[in-house]
This record gives structure tokens, sequence and C-alpha cells, in this order.
């Protein structure tokens, strides 16, 4: 039970890589404090399946792209655990369009969402994780932030500046106990990616060394490496079958 006693935070908890998140630290001892956009339904499914495997878990609605909002899930948080140990910043929208026609709200909502909503979680966490002189944050990058993809300007830039983020943290805070990493999923099988036509998804294939799509679990496995460990901070890991190499 490597996170017994420990709090974490997962946005996005609900579905998806941030179910698994959830489900893994769940796993290994952490309380959880799931945040969601939306679907309270789903929400409160994985606040059961957390609690079924010994953890005590709270379903927080959020949008993290709005401070006020940010800081009341914080307080949540230590209301109800009194610390919070991991921050897992996974929540994230897309709205693609090519360049030439992209809308200019379709650029902001993603930015908004990916990376301003990276940066007011960490910002409203960090107090909490100075003051105990320990603390784990875990950014959801993308293989896009990396590579770039056509058609993905708004996300890639979201995603590529959370690995900017991380390592300007990770400096930051180093000094405090606390370290700052980032994960970048590939290809993985979601919601998303399952709604892709299945001719798009073959097309994917010949991209992924592995060639095979990955699983939610894989990124979780991940992340809860990185948040259980304390001498690795400012790094990019990638999980995708060797698309970034």
């Amino acid at each position: 039970m490597e996170f017994q006693g420990q709090t974490a935070v997962v946005t996005g908890g609900s579905r998806g890589i941030g179910r698994a998140v959830c489900l893994e630290l769940a796993r290994g001892g952490a309380n959880i404090v799931l945040c969601y956009a939306g679907n309270e339904e789903a929400a409160q499914e994985t606040k059961g399946a957390c609690e079924a495997l010994g953890a005590s878990a709270l379903a927080v609605r959020c949008d993290v792209s709005d401070a006020g909002q940010v800081g009341a899930l914080m307080e949540a948080a230590l209301s109800a655990f009194g610390r919070i140990d991991i921050l897992v910043n996974n929540a994230g929208i897309t709205r693609d369009g090519l360049l030439m026609s992209m809308k200019e709200a379709d650029f902001d909502w993603v930015i908004a969402a990916n990376l301003k909503g990276t940066f007011l979680c960490m910002k409203a966490v960090s107090r909490q994780m100075v003051k105990q002189r320990f603390g784990r944050i875990v950014n959801l990058s993308s293989v896009v932030g990396l590579r770039g993809n056509a058609g993905q300007v708004n996300y890639a830039a979201s995603k590529a500046g959370v690995i900017g983020m991380t390592k300007s943290a990770a400096k930051e805070l180093a000094g405090r106990g606390i370290t700052v990493n980032a994960v970048a999923p590939g290809f993985i099988e979601t919601d998303m990616t399952a709604a892709m036509p299945e001719k798009a998804r073959e097309a994917l294939l010949p991209a992924i060394p592995l060639g095979k799509l990955g699983t939610a679990e894989d990124v979780a496995r991940a992340v809860a490496f990185l948040a259980g460990n304390g001498y690795i901070t400012g790094q990019v890991l990638c999980v995708d079958g060797g698309m970034a190499m």
C-alpha cells in the first residue's frame, strides 16, 4: 500500500484515463478526490469503484479553468482529508480543426481547459504542498505536444505548454520536497478513440512501433510510478508504444 495515508486529487477523474488513475491510486491505499466537469453518474460510479477497493473517496464538480472552482476543489479535499499529497492534472478537451478554419473560440476553450486549468490546479495546491514539504504533481501532456498533429494546433499548443510548465514548476518546487513530472500518452483506448471510424483507427497503427493502441491502465501505472518516486522531477514519460522515439 504505497500511498497509504496519502490524499490524491485527480482532475477529469470520472472516465477514461482519469478513472484508471483514480483506481490505481486507490488500489495503492490513497484517499481519492476526483473532480469531474459534468457527468455526475460516471463520477459517482468511479467514486464507488474506489471505495470498493477500500479507499475513502470524494467526487467534486469543478471547471478547472475557473480559479474560484479550483480553489473550492482544493478546500474540499483539505476539509475531508487534511492534506493533499498527490495532484494529477488529467482534465482536458479537444476541439479539432485545421488551422485555416479553426474558430478562435475553439482555440481559447482548449487552452483554457488544458493549459490554464493545469496552471490553476498547480498554483492552488502548491502552497499546501510547500507547507507540508511534500508533494507529487503529475501533469497529463500528450505525444501530440511533442510531435504535433494535423488538425490539432490548439491541442498540441496546450500539451506542449503543459511540458514547459512542468519543467518550470519542477525547478521552483524541488527545494521543498515536491516533484513535478508529466506523462505523455500516445493513442489510448478511450471513449474518444472508440468513436473513431475503423479505417481511421487502422491508419494510426503504422505510426506506433508496438503496433497497437495503449490502455488507460498503461497510463495509470505510469502516473502511479511518478507519484511514488521522490527522486524524479521535471521529466516527461511517454506512454505511446514508441511513437515519440
